[in-house]
């Protein structure tokens, strides 16, 4: 199973927008909000480049955005990458 995290804020609805397209996947994510958090949005501009929410890494690969995420299940990429084991840090 793919391992999702998500950066957030929460009046941002495509933070929300995101986390439901996930969601409707049967997909756990874990979810950092940035809400009064300096020290979390610099850690996510620091990995991202980018300094807008939600900001989506599935297997620690950054995604993008919420248009990102959606082009990805447009194209039907996203149900091919959400069931790609996370395979960092295990033995091969």
């Amino acid at each position: 199973m793919a391992n999702i995290k998500i950066y957030t804020k929460i009046t941002c609805p495509f933070c929300h927008r995101a986390k439901e397209l996930i969601t409707s996947k049967k997909i756990s994510f874990k979810e950092i909000s940035i809400d009064g958090r300096s020290d979390l949005r610099e850690e996510m501009i620091k990995i991202s480049g980018q300094t807008t929410v939600p900001q989506i890494f599935i297997n620690n690969k950054h995604i993008g955005g919420y248009d990102d995420l959606y082009a990805l299940d447009i194209n039907g990429q996203l149900d091919q990458l959400l069931t790609l084991p996370d395979l960092i840090g295990r033995p091969l």
